[in-house]
């Protein structure tokens, strides 16, 4: 069965000032679009068609991987944004987010340090590993599932996501998502899934 374009969880505008409705447009409707495309081309008779996407991811290599895992990086990291996005996570997020890092700030500075960090294209990653958070950066399309981490949070750091409206200044970029645009509520959700998985 062929993946489809999974939608935005906001309209393409909601997240304007920090990010417009121009790279959306190019970012989710283009990049995103053409990974689902080659993705299912690649797969059209083979014993993969009737895999979910993380079963793919995970027993894939090369170009198949590539294509399955940006389909799956890109919307997480949709649903990684909100409108009015930024402030604060609360609850057992927050709690372990003070005992990993030492507090939320020292955690924002060490993600926008690898986010800058991370030489070319890639990813910069919260994840849950062994009990822990952690702050991880990976290359291309490279995902923390396939070395036993549980993602719960990303941004991109692709130059299509952001050189629209921050041209070369990734730093920017990542601190505005930092500040502006992160779903504490999202990550929270995913790392309450990963505590469940890990009592089970």
């Amino acid at each position: 069965m062929a993946f489809e374009l999974p939608p935005l969880p906001y309209a393409k505008d909601a997240l304007e000032p920090h990010c417009s409705a121009n790279t959306l447009s190019f970012h989710h409707g283009k990049h995103h679009q053409a990974y689902v495309t080659k993705l299912n081309e690649l797969i059209e008779g083979t014993d993969k068609a009737d895999k979910s996407l993380e079963e793919i991811i995970k027993t894939s290599s090369g170009a198949l991987f590539n294509q399955a895992a940006q389909v799956w990086n890109h919307t997480f990291f949709w649903n990684s944004m909100k409108p009015g996005g930024g402030g604060k996570p609360s609850g057992s997020l927050a709690q372990a987010i003070e005992k990993s890092f030492d507090g939320l700030d020292k955690f924002k500075e060490q993600f926008k340090t690898a986010g800058v960090g991370q030489f070319g294209s890639g990813w910069v990653w919260l994840v849950k590993d062994d009990g822990n958070l952690k702050v991880v950066a990976t290359p291309n399309a490279e995902i923390p599932m396939t070395k036993g981490q549980t993602p719960i949070l990303t941004c991109d750091v692709w130059e299509h996501a952001y050189y629209l409206d921050y041209q070369n200044r990734r730093p920017d970029f990542i601190q505005t998502f930092l500040d502006n645009l992160v779903n504490w509520d999202f990550a929270a959700e995913n790392f309450e899934s990963a505590k469940a998985a890990q009592a089970a």
